[in-house]
């Protein structure tokens, strides 16, 4: 099982968040990459919906913690909803296609859905969100 990790970043701001992402099988193309990093990520997002927080309270680092990311709750979740596999799928693959955001293999931009990909655990990929400007040009 190859492990990686997953820059993500959004055009206009300086903050990249790492996610390490541990995919079952090494993914041949991008639309594999894609396909492995969203079961990873619906996975992660439907077991947080199930799990019951059993502790009550919170310890003073934990609220330390959270004060420094600018908010401190107890983790109680109001949408108990479950992500659908096959469509969290089918949305990154049209969100792709459409340019709401460019992948990058270690510097060098992905551009198609079968564009093969040579990963190692040292490879850097980064998933950048493009940001659309709204408005009227003058």
């Amino acid at each position: 099982m190859p492990q990686l990790t997953l820059q993500l970043k959004r055009l206009g701001k300086k903050k990249v968040k790492q996610i390490p992402l541990t995919l079952e099988t090494t993914p041949k193309n991008l639309q594999e990459l894609l396909v492995g990093c969203v079961k990873n990520q619906v996975e992660a997002f439907n077991k947080k919906r199930i799990e019951v927080n059993v502790v009550g309270f919170l310890s003073p680092a934990e609220i330390q913690d959270q004060a420094q990311r600018g908010k401190v709750d107890f983790g109680d979740l109001a949408n108990k909803d479950l992500a659908v596999e096959q469509e969290a799928i089918d949305n990154v693959i049209l969100a792709f296609k459409d340019g709401l955001f460019v992948v990058f293999v270690d510097g060098d931009e992905v551009t198609t859905l079968e564009t093969p990909l040579v990963l190692t655990e040292e490879s850097v990929i980064a998933f950048i969100r493009m940001t659309f400007l709204v408005g009227t040009y003058w």
